[in-house]
């Protein structure tokens, strides 16, 4: 039998159930579009917390927190990567200020609770056969994510930024699940270890900059099923076996301002 295997991306499996059609586009057929200025400035917050955080693990290279922060005003005023300022009612002036706080508040009072034991490691594909030749390969680097001693076992904990991250004072982990449930499979076939669960480290990127860290849960159960319900593996495959990508119009996401393929999509009318 023919085998056809089908990369996802860790960080997209929440595309591909929120509008398959327009998760297409973008991971299969290769439609994309600029980013904005509030996502770009997410971007950006990472590399300076990373780079800091990589500079107190054993051998690291350590960083002040002053030293840290010059690579996130770089990242942010010399993106490596097309920008859409127009997306955002942002201007770069406040976007800086926005992350510099956030990036300070991180160093002093985020990241010393943790020990890390590995920022942003690197993972080897995962790949799932689903059976009627089709096999589901598992990617991601968790280029935004941290391996965390918890004491009892380590922590998938991921850095989120954002507007939304945060609300009434917790870190958001709904719709979490997903990519946080695929980077534990796939670090628990890489080190052979189990992972106690995952965790969100939420820093909100309004005008007003908050912090905030999760409860831990076991996010790879929605990923792998349970005795009574399928999971997004095997639903995915399903998918992948009949090729049909469903849209969703009522996506939050439905709009000329997010979706790459909206240009061409019929569905939205």
């Amino acid at each position: 039998m023919t085998q056809s295997i089908f990369t996802v991306r860790a960080s997209s499996w929440g595309g591909l159930f929120d509008c398959a059609y327009a998760w297409q586009g973008v991971h299969m057929l290769g439609i994309r579009k600029p980013a904005g200025l509030r996502a770009h400035l997410g971007t950006s917050i990472h590399a300076s917390t990373a780079a800091y955080d990589s500079g107190r693990l054993p051998g690291g290279q350590a960083l002040s927190i002053d030293e840290a922060a010059s690579i996130f005003v770089d990242s942010l005023r010399q993106p490596d990567r097309d920008v859409d300022y127009s997306q955002d009612e942002l201007s770069v002036r406040e976007a800086e200020r926005i992350g510099l706080t956030l990036h300070t508040s991180y160093c002093l009072d985020i990241a010393p609770r943790f020990h890390y034991l590995a920022v942003e490691a690197k993972l080897q594909p995962l790949d799932i056969d689903c059976g009627n030749g089709v096999i589901v390969r598992l990617t991601g680097s968790m280029d935004r994510s941290r391996v965390t001693d918890a004491g009892d076992g380590v922590l998938i904990s991921d850095v989120k930024t954002g507007s939304a991250v945060i609300q009434q004072g917790e870190a958001q982990i709904k719709g979490r699940s997903p990519q946080l449930g695929t980077y534990q499979l796939m670090y628990e076939q890489g080190e052979q270890v189990l992972t106690k669960g995952a965790q969100i480290i939420a820093l909100h990127t309004s005008t007003r900059p908050s912090t905030a860290v999760s409860q831990v849960w076991d996010a790879k159960r929605v990923m792998v099923g349970t005795e009574d319900a399928p999971g997004l593996i095997e639903i995915a495959a399903q998918m992948f076996r009949s090729g049909l990508f469903p849209p969703n119009p009522s996506s939050m996401l439905c709009s000329p301002k997010y979706c790459a393929r909206w240009a061409t999509c019929p569905y939205h009318e």
